[in-house]
Parts: C-alpha cells; structure tokens; sequence
C-alpha cells in the first residue's frame, strides 16, 4: 500500500495583540502511513522548525466549528473580512494564536480525506496484519507445545 504524503507550504500569522502579527511560513504535513495524524511544522527563523502533531478530526472539525481542548483548540472565524482557521497551541514553552487562511487549510484537508477517508484510517495501519504475522505459528512452536517434563505417571522404566 503506497504511503502517500499530502503537503502545503503556507504563510500563518502569529497573533502578538488584536492590532498585530508576524507572518510565520509553515507547512502542513499529512503521511498516509500516520492516518490519524496531522503535523504542523514552523520556520521561526531558528536552526530547528516547530513541529506540532495533532488528530487530523480535531482540525476537519475546527474548520466548521470550535473544536479542541487543552494543547491544541481551533477554530473558524472572519478576521478583516477573511475567512481564517484560529489555533491556539498551548505547550510548557507557551502560548500561541495563529491565523491560517481557511480556504487554504479547507482545501489541503479536503486533499488528505481523499487519500484517506475517514473511517478507513484504521486500514493504513496494518495491525490485522502484523497481529497474523506476530501469532503466525513457526517450527519452534511445535518445541514448545511437547511436554518436555515427565509427569509423575511415567513409569520408573520409561526414563
């Protein structure tokens, strides 16, 4: 099964009060090979990127509406008469609000239900499979399942 990556280059705005932000270049990343997953990776102009993983039903809900708890919490809402997808991030680091275009975001994640639809993540993941192969019996097996004591039954002139 081929493990297809869905990914989109885009500029988030990091909200620092209600009159200003600061472009943020990120890039949203979908693995087919992680169904449940999406990943979020920041350039903040450091040697390393920011990388935020998060359930992939946690942002299709937030582009409708407010979705989340604790880390990571979305939502829809029009910001100077455009259309924007809000994450607020939460980590022992800080806090941060971000605004990502919601067309954008709509159509990266329309990309990933397609690759993926939902209720068939569970299929990418193989489980069925390496359970079979982890239960599967081998030559040792037969070691194994022989009595290698003899039980007390054995009469003396057996041994």
């Amino acid at each position: 099964m081929p493990h297809t990556v869905v990914e989109r280059e885009l500029e988030l705005k990091l909200v620092l009060s209600p009159e200003r932000s600061i472009p943020v270049p990120a890039r949203l990343v979908y693995r087919a090979d992680d169904p449940y997953a999406v990943h979020v990776v920041f350039h903040v102009g450091s040697n390393m990127p920011v990388n935020w993983t998060f359930a992939r039903e946690l942002l299709v809900e937030g582009v409708f509406r407010p979705s989340g708890h604790g880390d990571v919490r979305i939502w829809p809402t029009k910001v100077d008469g455009r259309s924007v997808i809000c994450m607020a991030l939460s980590s022992p680091d800080g806090d941060a609000l971000l605004e990502a275009p919601s067309a954008s975001v709509s159509a990266w994640l329309e990309r990933t239900l397609r690759v993926v639809p939902p209720g068939t993540e569970s299929d990418r993941l193989g489980l069925d499979a390496a359970l079979a192969a982890l239960l599967a019996p081998t030559p040792a097996d037969d070691l194994w399942l022989r009595d290698p004591w003899p039980s007390d039954e054995t009469p003396e002139g057996d041994l």
